[in-house]
């Protein structure tokens, strides 16, 4: 039954519209995890998208027949913040938060009744699927984390799989260069803060600040250039190992490596005789079936991290950082230097602590006020100390 907008009460229309922007952020959330994630998962993450894509629509159903008008669907959009996040933080922080996204719309926003009986039902249905994609995000997480739970039912294809990768325990993976990178502005930061505060408490703000601070971020950039350099080569080292043993697994057991990859396709949905002639194709080709195999393995689709480009990341970020309490003291000496260098610091700790919540996912500010407060206690703690220990 139609109506118009004036027979629609606030609560229907906001409610309605309220749950047609939430379903366009979740698709749009899901998509962006899905380009980060193993083929596998991407493929699980895609469907759900997909299943966004129709609650809106079947919202959009109901708001054309209560005459509300649909707002246009490019209305909605992530911030540039929430794109940043979606492409640095670590994924299974990502898929926490939209679980707890997924529970909290099951919870609250598909459950209150709106007072009109047609739209509450549905948003009953609604709900059901979006407390299915809840468990599902779980469901991930804690497979990536501490495999499957003795007590969860699993596909047969997962069950023989698991068996399977249960005798490979050689498998690794990696983090990004980029969260790296914030956080080494962070640490040359609030390393050579201390210092400088220290020396400057000691010295009242001498030119010895200038040496000290100089030669304790050069320390600091050139210290994690070099551990960033070694963690990237190693994780290269191990994803050209997990390749190198994949090979000589297909060389020695080829049969279970066919039968392995008949699995993740039968996983995707793929029925059993269409995955077994699809492993068996690729089984003709070991090259091709290697790369296959990695992808959907271990999340090895492509070129690793490049140790270079890490260690410049790293040590440029954290030089970068650990210059800032300097430059002061490279035009001005004493009270004048020590307070424009407090100043700028900690602002510099409440830009840096912002940037993490790319990471981390809380919200910027309260991230940046928080690391502005560790400036101080830093700051502060380490400037009494040199005013006790004068030179």
């Amino acid at each position: 039954m139609s109506g118009s907008t004036a027979d629609v009460s606030p609560e229907v229309r906001d409610r309605l519209l309220e749950a047609w922007r939430g379903e366009i952020v979740a698709g749009r959330v899901y998509d962006a995890i899905a380009a980060r994630m193993p083929e596998r998962e991407a493929e699980i993450l895609r469907r759900m998208a997909a299943a966004e894509g129709g609650h809106r629509e079947r919202l959009e159903a109901r708001m054309a027949e209560l005459g509300i008008r649909v707002p246009p669907e490019d209305s909605v959009r992530l911030s540039a913040w929430q794109r940043l996040q979606a492409r640095i933080a670590p994924v299974d922080r990502l898929l926490a938060a939209r679980e707890a996204a997924e529970d909290e719309e099951v919870g609250d926003l598909y459950k209150r009744s709106t007072g009109d009986a047609t739209t509450d039902a549905l948003l009953r249905d609604i709900r059901k699927e979006e407390r299915a994609h809840s468990h599902t995000v779980s469901d991930m997480r804690s497979r990536s984390t501490n495999g499957a739970q003795a007590d969860t039912p699993v596909h047969p294809a997962q069950e023989r799989l698991d068996k399977i990768l249960g005798r490979e325990k050689w498998h690794r993976t990696g983090g990004g260069w980029i969260s790296g990178a914030i956080y080494g502005a962070n640490d040359g930061l609030a390393a050579v803060f201390g210092i400088v505060a220290g020396v400057s408490g000691a010295t009242g703000g001498s030119s010895f600040v200038l040496t000290a601070g100089v030669s304790a971020a050069v320390a600091s950039a050139l210290s994690m250039a070099t551990g960033a350099f070694l963690a990237e080569r190693s994780e290269a080292e191990v994803a050209a190992a997990n390749i190198e043993r994949e090979r000589q697994e297909i060389a020695e057991r080829p049969e279970e490596e066919q039968e392995e990859l008949s699995l993740f396709y039968q996983l995707k949905g793929i029925d059993e005789a269409t995955a077994d002639a699809m492993a068996a194709q690729l089984a003709r080709q070991p090259d091709a079936m290697l790369k296959a195999l990695a992808a959907e393995e271990f999340g090895i689709a492509g070129d690793r991290g490049d140790p270079k480009q890490a260690a410049l990341a790293a040590g440029i970020s954290t030089g970068l950082g650990a210059i800032v309490p300097v430059i002061p003291f490279i035009f001005t000496t004493g009270t004048v230097a020590i307070v424009t260098a407090a100043v700028i610091s900690l602002v510099a700790h409440f830009l840096v602590g912002a940037a993490k919540s790319l990471v981390t996912l809380r919200t910027w500010w309260s991230a940046g006020l928080e690391m502005t407060l560790a400036g101080v206690i830093v700051g502060g703690a380490t400037y009494l100390v040199g005013l006790a220990l004068p030179t």
